[in-house]
């Protein structure tokens, strides 16, 4: 605050004497002195005191805020006419700030600030005050309350809430048009002087915008603004207190104001005419291309929506508003053809779906276009004349019948000649084959309506000159139904009469049922094959028919199964018949017929035990048997397993030995005595690696002749072995007792080697061929391998 305005301050205050008074006087009331105000208090020395009534005369005190001088700022005075002015009187000041920020002269009873003071955080403070002698400390005056109230001075300036305000006003609105309020507040006392008036006024936006002085009301100014042109405006307001005369305080806030969008431009499209191309094997539904108008309007007010309202194409092709992009989307609505024709014209109008009724005069709000749509030629495939065919044949027609046929033509002016063929995949059995040339469909197998009565098949017809250009068709054939099955029984009949049964007792309910399907529904005959004497057959004239008994009693000792002929004909043309067997059983029943047994092997079985328990206990027999068939199995198996498990023991019939032996002396490898003499073989000789299963008498075979060759006696050894339905069915090392006598080469065994009393020659080993190729290089080395 400037010292100027702090003295203009002081001089209107100092001009108004009756906002304060500086000094509280207190005054005695009519009321005589000696009245008593209230019981009696007995004293400490036994008097009575007697309270007197006083009444207090007194103003407000008011106190300027915001002082700037350098001592107290004096208040106001306190005084009772009680005071003589010796000093006998001591005044007493309590309540809000009493003692800190405002003190009294307990002797004068001057009440002074000790500092400054902000209306702005509290307008008035309540006190209390009071007068007491001060030798006695007796009140001479009752307390009394009264109030400061501080006088406000302009020193707030006006605030705005919001720095910044965000408005908007529609474009084109008229002058004066509200577009929004903006309110400022003066902290200051709004009930003294104008420190808290506020006027507005616009610093920043004019001539578009305007603010009302008294209120705050931003409006238009100017008319018609377009946000097309400009959409966003600027406005600085400013608040100023004193009424806005010189001298006031202010304050100042920015108003963002944006011009919304309203229907006031129509769509225009840019150009004249559209060229547009499509081939004519696009699909119904293809979008060929599209159109777009443009709109200068946002948001719904641009939203535009096409259509064809003229134009020689306006059966073939459709146009859809894509909503998202606001174009035009032109898509194929029939079938094109090229060699029909080539060239369409569309008219195409885009028109706004919001126009708002204020701007018509701005109209018409609609634009309208031409489109050129050329269709180009594509090879096309052959079209077919049906789009589905039907054909129906019974299905006794003999092979090679022709069942329909099929026709296609190429579309293209070239006219290209059509090959027809079959899917395989909708007649993998290839029931039906077709004539690639016509299209004739005929079949290559018989044909049966019970296996199937429908085959849906596809005809591909493709271009000679271009097989990738097919085309396919959905071809049905159905087969008609021939009488060619006769009926049967509808089910398998366990069918029993009782011993104790009477001559016409109903004793089955049979039925039959046919493959065939006639057109007049399925008619059953039943009749017997023979004339029977015990049962005989009624029919019942609804496709089925009733056995009954002939005969008084029946005895299951004698006959217990009876084989009954029944003879089922049908009645379409040709007539078909079967002969179904009824296989009836005498049973012994009960008063009521109820069935109790139908054997005579059951009378010797106890009466308690029912069908059901004697299959469970065969079941239990029968797995009992199989149980132990499968462990004598295992138990054989185990039993095959040689004796020598060594992965080295047997190898195609070699078996290693890792030493020499002991020479001739050593006969628990080789009898020696065997080898050489064949008419020592044992008739019992057992295999010695395996364990033995069963001892059985091998076949003696002749044993041969002295001069026989050791390769004819292992030839035929080994055919005997090959022969022998109980040698074993592997690999294993048969030993054959002989290696022959007179022969050139003598005995090839190395135990024997050792008693030759000369070097012997091998070299004939390699003539024997390769096999024994290892022989001749084990003892054919000639004079190297002897010892030096």
């Amino acid at each position: 605050m400037t010292i100027y305005q702090f003295l203009v301050l002081f001089l209107l205050w100092v001009c108004l004497p009756h906002f304060c008074s500086p000094e509280i006087m207190f005054r005695r009331t009519p009321v005589p002195q000696k009245r008593i105000l209230g019981a009696r208090v007995p004293r400490s020395d036994g008097k009575i005191l007697h309270r007197q009534k006083r009444g207090w005369m007194w103003n407000q005190f008011f106190l300027l805020e915001e002082y700037t001088g350098s001592d107290y700022q004096y208040v106001g005075k306190l005084h009772s006419d009680q005071d003589k002015g010796d000093g006998s009187l001591k005044y007493i000041l309590s309540g809000d700030g009493a003692g800190t920020l405002f003190i009294i002269d307990e002797k004068t009873g001057d009440i002074h600030a000790t500092r400054r003071i902000d209306r702005e955080e509290k307008a008035f403070y309540t006190l209390r005050a009071q007068a007491i002698n001060r030798r006695t400390l007796r009140p001479v005056e009752p307390e009394s309350e009264f109030v400061i109230k501080i006088h406000d001075i302009n020193d707030n300036e006006p605030t705005f809430p919001e720095e910044i305000y965000t408005a908007s006003v529609p474009e084109m609105s008229v002058v004066g048009t509200s577009v929004v309020q903006v309110t400022a507040t003066d902290a200051d006392d709004p009930s003294y002087g104008n420190s808290a008036r506020v006027i507005y006024s616009i610093l920043q936006g004019q001539p578009y915008f305007s603010v009302e002085p008294e209120t705050g009301i931003i409006r238009t100014a100017l008319p018609n603004m377009n946000r097309e042109n400009r959409e966003q405006y600027q406005v600085v307001i400013q608040a100023k207190d004193m009424g806005g005369q010189m001298g006031g305080l202010s304050g100042t806030t920015t108003v963002n104001i944006t011009l919304t969008d309203v229907n006031d431009n129509p769509p225009r499209f840019l150009q004249n005419t559209i060229h547009l191309r499509v081939l004519e094997s696009s699909p119904v539904g293809t979008a060929i291309g599209s159109v777009k108008a443009t709109d200068a309007d946002t948001g719904k007010n641009a939203e535009v929506e096409y259509r064809i309202i003229d134009g020689d194409g306006t059966d073939m092709f459709d146009i859809i508003t894509e909503k998202d992009t606001q174009e035009g989307i032109i898509t194929v609505k029939k079938p094109l053809d090229y060699e029909s024709r080539r060239l369409y014209t569309l008219k195409v109008e885009a028109e706004n779906t919001h126009v708002d009724p204020r701007f018509y005069y701005l109209g018409p709000f609609k634009d309208t276009t031409i489109v050129k749509i050329s269709v180009e030629d594509v090879d096309e495939p052959p079209i077919f004349s049906r789009s589905s065919y039907l054909f129906e044949v019974h299905e006794d027609i003999e092979v090679g019948t022709i069942i329909g046929t099929v026709m296609a033509r190429d579309p293209d002016s070239a006219s290209s000649p059509i090959r027809f063929s079959l899917d395989r995949h909708t007649d993998l059995d290839r029931i039906f084959n077709i004539h690639s040339g016509n299209g004739s469909l005929y079949t290559s197998k018989p044909l049966d309506r019970e296996l199937s009565q429908w085959h849906n098949l596809t005809v591909i017809a493709a271009e000679i000159n271009n097989p990738k250009e097919m085309t396919r068709v959905a071809v049905f054939v159905r087969i008609l139904d021939v009488n060619d099955n006769a009926p049967q029984f509808a089910v398998f009949y366990d069918t029993f009469v009782c011993e104790n049964a009477r001559p016409g007792q109903l004793i089955q309910t049979i039925s039959a049922v046919d493959k065939d399907d006639p057109l007049g529904g399925q008619k059953f005959f039943f009749s017997l094959a023979a004339v029977n004497p015990n049962f005989t057959v009624q029919d019942n004239e609804d496709n089925t028919a009733r056995i009954l008994t002939r005969k008084n009693g029946f005895n299951r000792h004698e006959i217990s199964t009876y084989l009954l002929p029944v003879v089922i004909s049908d009645n379409d043309y040709p007539i078909q018949s079967s002969t179904g067997t009824l296989t009836i059983r005498v049973c012994a029943c009960d008063s009521q017929g109820n069935m109790q047994s139908c054997s005579a092997e059951a009378l010797l079985l106890p009466a308690g035990l029912s069908t059901g328990a004697l299959i469970a206990i065969l079941l239990c027999i029968i797995i009992l048997l199989v149980i132990v068939v499968l462990f004598a199995a295992l138990k054989r198996q185990r039993k095959k397993e040689p004796l020598i498990l060594s992965k080295e023991d047997i190898r195609d019939n070699i078996v290693s030995y890792n030493d020499e032996g002991g020479g001739e002396e050593d006969t628990q490898a080789f009898d020696i005595g065997t080898l050489r003499n064949p008419a020592a073989i044992e008739d019992k000789k057992l295999r010695r690696d395996i364990i033995p299963e069963t001892l059985f008498i091998p076949r003696r075979t002749p044993t041969a002749p002295d001069n026989t060759d050791v390769r004819d006696f292992i030839n035929e050894r080994l055919k005997e072995h090959d022969l022998d339905p109980t040698a074993p069915p592997y690999d294993s090392l048969a030993t054959y007792a002989y290696e022959g006598t007179d022969s050139v080469a003598e005995s090839l065994s190395s135990l024997e080697s050792g008693t030759t009393d000369g070097d012997q020659n091998y070299d004939y080993l390699r003539e024997w061929g390769p096999r024994f190729n290892k022989l001749a290089e084990m003892y054919g080395g000639g004079e190297s391998d002897k010892d030096p």
